[in-house]
């Protein structure tokens, strides 16, 4: 091994005139300079990405109106030309600028895209938990959740609210059959005239 040095040492100071200390430390120098100069140019890059971010995190925020939580689903992030949604107790809010916190990575991601009321109302990161279900929660419980639901109030603009496409399909399913009782209803009363004018 001290031959092996003996011989890069001899060589170092033929080819370049220099001790083997001041050469690797000018090669050392060499290599911090290049990670600079190169860090600057990927940097541009960076800047670009974080100056696209920006723009889509100030974005007018838009209003949804009544969606599904299967809808809902399509705004966790993943797609940047959508705004970042989450739900607490049934309401919609745009948590676009805080991507870092809600978007893919941050320390909440799981909860964009869904309703986390019961996951922020027992501070719970299990994938159970993300549901708008807050029934059998405690009152401590329930003021935590409160909280949460003031916070998201004052930061983030509400842009709608979820409903239940079970609901929908009921509602749908009511005014069917309250259709056809009026039909039934509009028949009788036909049939009805009908008669009276036979017996005319």
């Amino acid at each position: 091994m001290a031959a092996v040095w003996q011989t890069v040492t001899e060589a170092i100071n033929s080819y370049t005139g220099l001790s083997p200390t001041a050469f690797f430390t000018i090669l050392a120098l060499m290599y911090v300079t290049y990670k600079v100069v190169s860090g600057m140019f990927v940097a541009a890059d960076d800047y670009a990405a974080v100056k696209r971010a920006n723009e889509i995190a100030l974005r007018e925020p838009v209003q949804m109106g009544d969606v599904t939580e299967e809808d809902l689903r399509a705004y966790d992030g993943s797609d940047p030309n959508k705004p970042l949604l989450m739900a607490i107790k049934g309401q919609i809010y745009d948590v676009s600028r805080s991507r870092m916190f809600y978007g893919p990575g941050g320390p909440y991601a799981l909860f964009a895209g869904r309703d986390a009321s019961r996951a922020l109302a027992l501070m719970s990161f299990d994938p159970k938990d993300l549901t708008g279900n807050i029934q059998g929660l405690s009152d401590s419980e329930l003021e935590v959740l409160q909280d949460w639901e003031y916070k998201f109030m004052e930061k983030y603009v509400k842009v709608g609210q979820l409903f239940s496409s079970d609901a929908s399909s009921e509602s749908k399913q009511t005014e069917h059959a309250g259709d056809a009782s009026k039909l039934d209803e509009d028949k009788s009363q036909e049939n009805k005239s009908q008669g009276n004018e036979t017996q005319q």
